[in-house]
């Protein structure tokens, strides 16, 4: 379930500032990715600008979400409420954690036959950040800069921040800057892609939409981080192709 937080309801509420500094990490392209034509080293620190401004955004926003139910007062709770919360008073514990960009795949390219899914995949705009809850993850803010501005666009997602949560943590180095998040419209799949910092090789974590959109097998957390517990970009992009030729037929 997922909340956009442009709703009326949502503008209308009163602005406040997070006291508690967010614990936040740049899930940085790595370096297979294609850089801007402004050179590599450019392209990061705007990456790095973009993380920190949108995280700003993220803390902000989400204040104002939980400040607006917490008025509601504890035992309050709204059907079809979009982040993993038994009580409306938990959000006054809730925090902007890890923080990603998310990527995605033309789909012509897909079909066209192109296997270097790391130089295929392009920024999409949106930042996720995973918004924690003593140790918990709870859900996902969707943040995005439209007119000039940051703001948060959405929330939900609780089920796909967990999965996210350990396969960074079983995946990820210590600044996560070895991951990417992918997601791929069109096939309604998304991936992690783990770069090794030991040889380079790059692998895919297929979540939970790929898994079930593309028929794979199941990756497992609990395989405790080992290299085959993630998959090669050749073990998904023919049921991918399929999947993209399938949902483009139906909506033309």
């Amino acid at each position: 379930m997922s909340l956009d937080a442009r709703s009326p309801r949502m503008s209308a509420a009163a602005r406040f500032t997070l006291a508690a500094s967010a614990a936040l990490t740049l899930c940085s392209m790595p370096a297979h990715g294609a850089a801007t034509p402004a050179g590599p080293q450019n392209d990061a620190a705007l990456r790095q600008t973009q993380l920190h401004q949108a995280a700003a955004a993220a803390a902000r926003d989400l204040a104002t979400f939980a400040q607006r139910y917490l008025q509601n007062g504890a035992g309050s709770m709204p059907p079809h409420f979009p982040l993993a919360v038994t009580d409306v008073k938990e959000l006054g514990h809730a925090r902007i954690g890890y923080g990603f960009q998310v990527y995605t795949l033309d789909p012509a390219d897909v079909i066209a036959g192109r296997s270097d899914v790391g130089r295929m995949a392009r920024p999409t705009g949106d930042w996720r950040f995973v918004i924690d809850m003593n140790g918990r993850p709870i859900g996902l803010a969707t943040v995005r800069q439209e007119r000039g501005q940051w703001e948060t666009v959405s929330y939900g997602g609780a089920a796909l921040a967990r999965e996210i949560a350990t396969v960074a943590a079983r995946h990820g180095n210590a600044s996560r800057s070895n991951l990417r998040f992918i997601r791929v419209f069109q096939a309604q799949s998304d991936f992690i892609e783990v770069t090794s910092d030991a040889d380079f090789r790059v692998r895919f974590a297929p979540l939970q939409s790929a898994r079930q959109s593309l028929a794979l097998r199941q990756y497992s957390p609990s395989v405790n981080g080992r290299a085959d517990s993630l998959i090669d970009a050749g073990d998904f992009l023919d049921p991918m192709r399929n999947a993209i030729k399938a949902n483009l037929a139906t909506f033309r």
